[in-house]
């Protein structure tokens, strides 16, 4: 499966509507995906949770002019600036959206309910203040590009020396799934991005799912506890440059709105 976090989408179509480029309808389902509703708690000014068309509608009349991603992983606090309490609700989340113009920001809390197969997906966005101060770790989108070719041409040599590259029928299976995605005109950002985030997002999404798929195929042919460390070894930066490319993809719209100003 191909990783589009909540904090991308909300993030990407918040953009979109901030800028003029898309109806608030048209954002909210696109935010929505296949969940059955969102609702953001504590938003200055609204004394309970609102759903998200009244959210944003709140956010610009805040001041907010734009929606950065945070990405964050232990040891690895991506695209976020504090405070202390904002930080460790995100990491626990694995994912928050930070406000361009406002010290607000938002982490998702997600409810599940139902028998498999017919689950009810919620999501609580909590709005927390935030220290005005640049994310950390984030790259330009030159940066991110490079350091993404790069990781996967190492990855690669080591991951297939170690037999976990992620062939086979399920891995072919899966990449067939994502080029057919993709040739279909997928649209993996909202309108507003510059071709280049676009790019650089497609192709973090497949270094994601490379590594998904490495890790879902257990040892492979790595039976050694020295080739186990090894495949983990080589993964680890993968994963955090991926990470690094996917926020830097999602921020692109804000940076070049702010560079153009």
């Amino acid at each position: 499966m191909l990783f589009e976090p909540r904090s991308g989408r909300l993030a990407a179509w918040g953009n979109a509507l901030l800028a003029g480029l898309v109806s608030p309808d048209e954002a909210v389902l696109s935010i929505l995906g296949e969940d059955a509703v969102h609702r953001v708690a504590g938003l200055p000014g609204e004394s309970g949770p609102v759903g998200l068309t009244l959210a944003l509608g709140r956010m610009r009349a805040l001041g907010v002019t734009g929606l950065r991603v945070a990405l964050p992983a232990p040891g690895h606090p991506l695209g976020l600036s504090g405070p202390a309490e904002f930080n460790a609700r995100a990491l626990d989340a694995e994912e928050a959206v930070v406000c361009a113009g406002a010290a607000l920001g938002l982490v998702p809390e997600v409810y599940e309910a139902g028998p498999e197969g017919d689950v009810h997906v919620s999501v609580t966005w909590h709005c927390l203040p935030v220290r005005e101060a640049p994310p950390a770790d984030v790259p330009s989108l030159g940066e991110a590009e490079r350091e993404l070719a790069e990781a996967l041409r190492e990855a690669t040599v080591t991951l297939t020396r170690l037999d976990v590259a992620g062939s086979g029928p399920v891995a072919e299976a899966a990449l067939s799934a994502y080029r057919a995605r993709a040739e279909a005109g997928r649209d993996v950002l909202a309108p507003g991005y510059p071709p280049r985030a676009v790019r650089v997002l497609a192709l973090a999404q497949r270094v994601d799912l490379m590594v998904s798929l490495a890790y879902e195929k257990g040892h492979g042919g790595a039976v050694a506890a020295s080739e186990i460390a090894a495949r983990a070894e080589a993964l680890r930066p993968v994963e955090r440059v991926a990470r690094r490319a996917l926020v830097a993809a999602y921020n692109a719209a804000v940076e070049q709105r702010e560079r153009d100003l």
